[in-house]
């Protein structure tokens, strides 16, 4: 994961509390938060940071390929998870950004935001198990 201020790290593990709760209103509520305090800056470093949780530590370099069958007939926000997750293993930072800038202008991103911190809880979870 690159440099990301301490308060994303924070904020993503606020998120994931909230989320693990099953309490989607409050994971809504932070991710506004955010927003109001560091702008759309500071929901990319939260976004990234659920997506560094999604795929763990320790994640050799390389080039990773997306693995989903069907994924051009899921739903946006499913299908934009799945790339921003692959662009965040693949350290690709400027496909994130992009991903994250046509989710904004699509007006997505809140529902996008909302998929990816359920993501990163299911896949916590299931590591868990």
């Amino acid at each position: 994961m690159t440099d990301l201020p301490s308060e994303s790290l924070d904020d993503a593990a606020q998120v994931l509390h909230l989320a693990l709760a099953g309490d989607s209103d409050a994971v809504v509520t932070t991710f506004d938060a955010v927003v109001d305090r560091d702008g759309v800056v500071g929901a990319y470093n939260l976004a990234w940071c659920l997506a560094a949780a999604m795929v763990g530590v320790d994640v050799p370099a390389g080039a990773w390929t997306l693995d989903f069958p069907g994924i051009d007939q899921a739903k946006y926000d499913a299908r934009w998870v799945a790339r921003f997750v692959s662009a965040y293993a693949n350290s690709d930072m400027p496909t994130g950004e992009a991903l994250f800038g046509a989710a904004l202008a699509d007006g997505q991103l809140p529902d996008c935001l909302l998929t990816l911190a359920g993501s990163a809880v299911a896949t916590l979870k299931r590591r868990a198990a």
